[in-house]
């Protein structure tokens, strides 16, 4: 007889009759009554009311009977916590029975009893059960502890139970190692930095052992366990993947993938030059063809992380194409995931295969299969360039066929993807304009405003008859509205119609359909686990407290792949001049090694002693600082803030003041101009200026997303230079860089850095990294970014200076086509700490006499000469570091010609 008939209805259905069964006298009537207790739990009855005429039938010997005690008292322990303290005598009692099946039975009750009060009563049982002579009670155990460390952490630690399972992975039993390991990986994962399982090579030794004995689901833990173990080097890789390699020929499905992961993160490690590199090679393929032979559903998994596997190791796979060939009775989920491989497999040998393959799929009676058979076509033409004429005369037979969903899909992806002279030889004749679906009309639409902006006078009749269909005859709104806007603009502003039409777009490349380098890494890290069936890392779909580590795949041997973080030894610029700028060294070399970690949040202070221009009229707030610089309104100069006082004009003293100074009008920003392109940044292009703002110096960048991927992690660093620019903060890129997105950033710079003479001086050498890659380009900084506020000499001490510096050192410049009077020529070079110490006029020519000082404490002493209605001034410089003054020049031309 079956156990139906306790899930049926008893006739007065009382919990009163349950209950008087219950205390029976008779072990089979007891027994029958607690299956039918057990019935009613299982279906949503609440028998709670009779949990102490259940706890008192644990005192039995009955097997059986035992077991149906304890699921009911693993159900409604927690509902009541005082009635269970009641077992726990039992509990004990039963560790200590001399049958092994109870003792863990026992043991194994009181970890899923998740009652606190419980818990202390349960340390002493355990304890013994992880020491017991038989392996299944230790084994029990093992898991009991990961159980009571998710409860209660502190006890399981104060009570030493975590040393005691780290001593079980060198017990005798396998199962008792596989159990103790999954135990310490569980708790390991709720606490990411404890170090729970030292892998060491005698440990990984005791696991690979255990390994061969232990059942299948022993093994995928130990696999687990093995992956997160970084090899010492090629050597005990090797031996690793050798003692794993078994593993692929498992039947459980899980271990396979588990030892595939092992593999593949190992084979990092291994030279590929190595003869074992290809053997390797040669024997993941045939385990991860035999998971196709599965069930539609788990070939999809098979699938999902072979489709990662192909991406980070197409070799493995390259002569296997034939099996991800579509089949008639595949579910459309294993259909599109085969195509997607099948792609990422073609090369120049086997891509007439492959197009064959796509052209029937093409006639399949599936739209959405057909529509990712035709861009399969196009994406082939890119990935493989050679075989685009091909692809071409694929796509051509394909619209000769009478099918309208395959002649629109294959129509829109030439749209997308051939030139505007194609449609201007009649590639669609505008008479069928009407005939095609509403996605294809758009794209017509599109291709032949763009021809038209190219070739104007040759298909403006064209176009005309394009846009008066579009917006005339059209009933689709989406379409009519499109034509309104692009007659619109090519009527009113072609300039405006031009940038938007023909603007340039992302460029289509092979890796635009691919997975982003180091979420590649990390999902292969999880082959086997529900991240790499979703192809998105742990940390975007699992919820709650516990920490998520992010695993990484370790460089291969003898690649150099860890950044230095660049010597900061040296000292960053005194007050004193230096006497010389150290010399040149292996720049390239200093720049690969760039640490490109955030720097320190630190932000260089405004100097405390403003001059004209700079002066905080809000005791320091945040408005002064954000506007300094950049063009406010000129403000009278208190006279106890460094203000030239009025000197009257009858003092005959060389440098006569009485004509006066203007006030200065903001220092001269330049615009933005692109300092990397996409094409030399896998799409990311960097465009940026310098700016020095209330003192502080910036570094202004706008970063444009090129690319079809999101890009994010972004970090800069520079090179060592001559007046040691450094950031002084970290990149503040806070959201992802989506594609054709631009972000505009301001980075404030330090003058801390180490210091290096660049040729040339002001040359400033930068790497940036994101997610995709790092990057270098070189950059020129204006040499006024570094003139400080305070540059404003004394006369006395400019008279001193300027006779005690040599003639030697004296330069001399003409700045020409400047058509402004002495007084708006010195007020422009003040904005950017220029400062005119005195002017005199001499028949007709005015002096001015200025000084400026860098951040490194160099004085820069100049005399310039205007001549009335003369454009071109004659400058001369004076400086005890000659080598400055052609870049002190260049910034006099900078700020008087903008």
């Amino acid at each position: 007889m079956t156990d139906s008939k306790y899930f049926t209805t008893t006739k007065k259905g009382e919990i009163f009759e349950l209950k008087a069964e219950l205390n029976s006298d008779k072990k089979e009537k007891k027994k029958e009554a607690v299956k039918k207790v057990i019935a009613s739990m299982t279906v949503g009855k609440d028998v709670s009311a009779l949990f102490p005429d259940v706890v008192n039938c644990m005192q039995t010997d009955n097997l059986e009977l035992k077991k149906l005690v304890y699921l009911y008292l693993m159900n409604y322990a927690k509902s009541q916590p005082d009635m269970a303290i009641m077992a726990v005598n039992t509990f004990v009692k039963d560790c200590e029975d001399p049958n092994p099946l109870i003792r863990a039975l026992a043991v194994r009750t009181m970890g899923c009893i998740r009652v606190d009060k419980i818990t202390e009563y349960l340390c002493e049982p355990l304890r013994k059960c992880l020491k017991d002579e038989d392996p299944y009670v230790r084994k029990t155990a093992a898991v009991c502890v990961a159980k009571l460390h998710d409860i209660n952490a502190q006890l399981v630690e104060d009570q030493g139970f975590l040393d005691t399972l780290k001593d079980l992975i060198s017990d005798s039993n396998p199962m008792v190692v596989a159990n103790a390991v999954a135990a310490l990986s569980e708790i390991a994962e709720s606490h990411p930095n404890s170090n729970l399982l030292d892998l060491n090579p005698q440990t990984i030794n005791k696991l690979l052992t255990a390994l061969n004995e232990c059942t299948e689901w022993g093994q995928i833990f130990i696999l687990d366990c093995l992956a997160n173990y970084t090899p010492r080097d090629d050597r005990e890789s090797q031996s690793i993947c050798e003692r794993v390699t078994p593993r692929l020929s498992h039947a459980n499905s899980a271990v396979v993938l588990s030892a595939v992961k092992v593999l593949m993160k190992f084979m990092e490690m291994l030279p590929k030059d190595l003869d074992y590199y290809g053997t390797l090679l040669k024997k993941l393929a045939p385990p991860l063809v035999t998971l196709l032979s599965a069930e539609p559903e788990l070939q999809y998994v098979a699938l999902r992380n072979i489709n990662l596997i192909v991406q980070k190791r197409p070799e493995i796979l390259k002569h296997e194409m034939k099996v991800f060939f579509v089949k008639y009775n595949d579910p459309i989920y294993v259909k599109l995931e085969k195509l997607d491989i099948m792609i990422r497999l073609a090369s120049q040998a086997n891509i007439a295969q492959v197009l064959a393959e796509l052209k029937e799929y093409a006639t399949e009676v599936d739209v959405d299969f057909v529509r990712k058979a035709v861009r399969a076509i196009g994406r082939c033409a890119i990935k493989v360039e050679q075989s685009a004429e091909r692809c071409v005369s694929t796509l051509l037979d394909l619209i000769q066929t009478k099918v309208n969903y395959v002649k629109s899909r294959t129509f829109l992806l030439n749209f997308k993807r051939c030139s505007c002279i194609q449609i201007k030889r009649g590639f669609v004749p505008v008479l069928i304009f009407f005939t095609l679906l509403f996605q294809v009309q758009l794209q017509l639409l599109t291709a032949i405003v763009k021809l038209f902006l190219k070739k104007p006078t040759e298909t403006q009749e064209l176009v005309q008859q394009v846009l008066s269909l579009a917006t005339q005859d059209s009933d689709n709104p989406d379409l009519r509205d499109r034509g309104y806007i692009y007659w619109r603009l090519l009527s009113t502003d072609p300039v405006a119609a031009k940038e938007v039409v023909l603007a340039e777009k992302p460029l289509i490349s092979e890796e635009t359909d691919l997975i982003e380098p180091t979420l590649l890494e990390e999902l292969i890290c999880h082959i086997g686990t529900l991240a790499s069936v979703y192809h998105k890392p742990p940390s975007a779909f699992v919820e709650g407290s516990r920490g998520v580590q992010h695993k990484r795949i370790p460089a291969r041997a003898g690649s150099g792949e860890s950044a230095e973080s660049p010597d900061v030894g040296q000292s960053g610029p005194s007050e004193a001049p230096p006497a010389v700028i150290p010399s040149q060294g292996d720049l390239l070399g200093d720049l690969l090694n760039l640490d490109l970690a955030p720097p320190a949040a630190t932000v260089p202070s405004v100097q405390p002693s403003m001059q004209m221009g700079a002066m905080d009229l809000l005791g320091g707030g945040l408005d002064s600082l954000m506007g300094a610089g950049l063009g406010a309104a000129p403000v009278a100069m208190p006279a106890a803030l460094g203000g030239a006082p009025a000197v009257g004009g009858g003092l005959g003293d060389l440098f006569d003041l009485g004509g006066g100074v203007g006030m200065p009008t903001g220092s001269y920003v330049a615009p933005k101009t692109v300092w990397l392109a996409a094409m030399k940044a896998k799409g990311l292009e960097i465009s940026g200026t310098f700016a020095r703002r209330g003192g502080i110096i910036q570094m202004d960048l706008s970063l444009t997303n090129k690319a079809m991927s999101v890009m994010t992690d972004f970090a800069i660093q520079f090179n060592r230079n001559s007046f040691g620019l450094s950031p002084a903060g970290a990149l503040q890129v806070l959201t992802p860089l989506s594609p054709n997105q631009t972000i505009d950033v301001s980075l404030p710079l330090s003058m801390s850095g180490p210091i290096m003479k660049m040729e040339p001086l002001n040359n400033l050498q930068v790497a940036v990294k994101n997610n995709i890659d790092v990057f270098y380009f070189s950059c020129q900084y204006p040499l006024s970014l570094l003139f400080v506020e305070d540059g404003k000499m004394e006369r006395q001490v400019f008279l001193a200076t300027w006779k005690d510096i040599p003639n030697d050192n004296e330069a001399q410049f003409q700045i020409k086509d400047i058509h402004l009077n002495s007084d708006a020529a010195s007020n422009k070079l003040q904005g950017s700490n220029i400062f005119t110490i005195a002017k005199r006029t001499v028949e007709g020519q005015d002096m001015l006499y200025q000084s400026v000082k860098l951040t490194n404490g160099i004085w820069v002493l100049a005399e310039m000469r205007i001549q009335t209605g003369n454009p071109n001034y004659t400058l001369l410089i004076k400086c005890r570091a000659p080598e400055v003054s052609q870049f002190v020049f260049q910034c006099y031309e900078l700020v008087l010609k903008n």
